[in-house]
């Protein structure tokens, strides 16, 4: 093979080297990883779940790091740049260093045939296990039992809100998905379920194979008021915390099961209460429900299936009153479009549909015949673009400032309006 010499030139090579996108097996994952010699040192938490895993991984790591450890985080997808997925110290690793762990791959490969997906998380996780670190959070992609993650067995696993997502990979409801996701425990290790109404799939799974299950409601739970809230566990208690930096309804949810995880792993990891309050305080993490202040405001928020949909509905809704609220919105063929723009288009009184550089991908027209049952007698057609950049143009020519305007739907197109950095928010109409 020619020599490569950039990360783009890898990630080329990575999609042409497996015939398909996602094929459900770690036998592959597996015998690379043993080729390599690839494992860890050093705590490892495996984050899986339909919805909350980003935001819950951002926890994870801010606490620790204001903990005063040397943390590695694999997080994904990436919005803007691949070296997103793979942080350590709070910061992306820059390309050039992922680039020898790319080429140790392809050396322990030989005839095996990994998909994209598979080869950069091995090239990640290799960073990653050779990094000085203290403390490693894994998250997992599609599912769990089959997920490349998964080859790696985690001193702790984290399953967040389990919901309708990937049906034809994982199963039509959620206690097939559940099933799925508790792939991710291991016996006599704890396992954190932060939804709060797990599938009896994944607590049967957890009891069948003796795995430490911390349920919420019953092993730990979360109480409070509008100024601060407070967390309870096995044994450990915080009072007085803030709220999560991250904005919405779903983020204590999260955070008390982050809060879990680390009780969970207190006797490797300490964490101090100063630590919990503020990582809480400062996390940063794109694209969910994050606010660019403005006129108009400017709401960014990567939920592309229903429930996803249902909580920025919610989030919506709390932030009081805007005369009018434009909607960008663009996502993969294979989701539940349907149900997601049922859940915003009570909200929504203009929408600005875009196609998105993937095959895969709805198109903008596609987009709108979906709408078209969910448009109220007498509303504006939606208009259609090429780019969530474009969209977003157009939606701010036609804003007033007093109006907001939400980018939703998949990765790419919140990272399509981020390519350029965090969009100014500035009304045309208002001058």
């Amino acid at each position: 093979m020619t020599e490569l010499s950039t990360l783009d030139e890898w990630l080329a090579h990575c999609e042409r080297l497996h015939p398909k996108t996602i094929d459900l097996t770690l036998d592959r994952v597996r015998a690379v990883r043993e080729r390599l010699g690839l494992q860890f040192d050093v705590p490892v938490v495996a984050v899986a779940g339909t919805n909350g895993k980003g935001s819950s991984c951002a926890m994870l790591e801010a606490i620790a790091l204001k903990a005063g450890y040397r943390v590695g985080l694999y997080i994904k997808p990436h919005l803007v740049h691949f070296e997103e997925r793979c942080r350590v110290n709070g910061q992306s690793l820059p390309a050039a260093e992922l680039l020898p762990h790319f080429a140790a791959v392809e050396a322990a490969r030989g005839d095996i045939s990994l998909s994209y997906f598979e080869f950069t998380t091995l090239a990640i996780m290799r960073a990653l296990a050779q990094a000085e670190l203290d403390f490693v959070i894994l998250e997992v992609g599609l599912g769990g039992r089959f997920d490349a993650v998964n080859a790696i067995d985690a001193d702790c696993a984290l399953i967040t809100s389990i919901d309708l997502d990937h049906m034809d990979y994982l199963g039509p409801d959620r206690e097939s998905i559940g099933f799925e996701k508790a792939g991710i425990l291991r016996a006599g290790k704890p396992g954190v379920v932060s939804d709060p109404v797990p599938p009896d799939s994944l607590v049967r799974h957890a009891q069948q194979i003796g795995a430490d299950l911390w349920l919420a409601g019953r092993d730990f739970g979360h109480s409070g008021d509008r100024q601060q809230w407070s967390w309870q566990g096995r044994g450990q208690r915080y009072n007085a915390l803030a709220y999560p930096a991250l904005r919405g309804a779903n983020q204590l949810l999260n955070a008390s099961g982050v809060l879990a995880v680390f009780a969970a792993l207190r006797e490797r990891l300490p964490i101090n209460a100063q630590a919990v309050r503020q990582g809480l305080a400062t996390v940063e993490l794109q694209g969910r429900f994050q606010i660019v202040p403005g006129q108009p405001a400017v709401v960014l928020d990567v939920a592309h299936n229903p429930q996803a949909a249902a909580a920025l509905a919610f989030n919506l809704d709390q932030m009081g009153f805007f005369p009018r609220t434009h909607a960008v919105f663009g996502a993969m063929r294979d989701k539940d479009i349907a149900g997601m723009v049922a859940r915003l288009a009570p909200l929504v009184d203009a929408w600005y549909l875009c196609d998105l550089p993937l095959p895969r991908a709805a198109t903008a027209q596609d987009l709108a015949g979906l709408l078209q049952a969910h448009r109220p007698a007498g509303a504006a057609a939606p208009s259609c673009h090429a780019s969530p950049a474009d969209a977003l143009a157009v939606a701010q020519a036609a804003a007033d400032p007093a109006d907001r305007i939400v980018v939703f739907g998949s990765f790419l197109c919140v990272g399509g309006v981020l390519k350029d950095g965090v969009p100014r928010a500035h009304s045309v109409r208002g001058g």
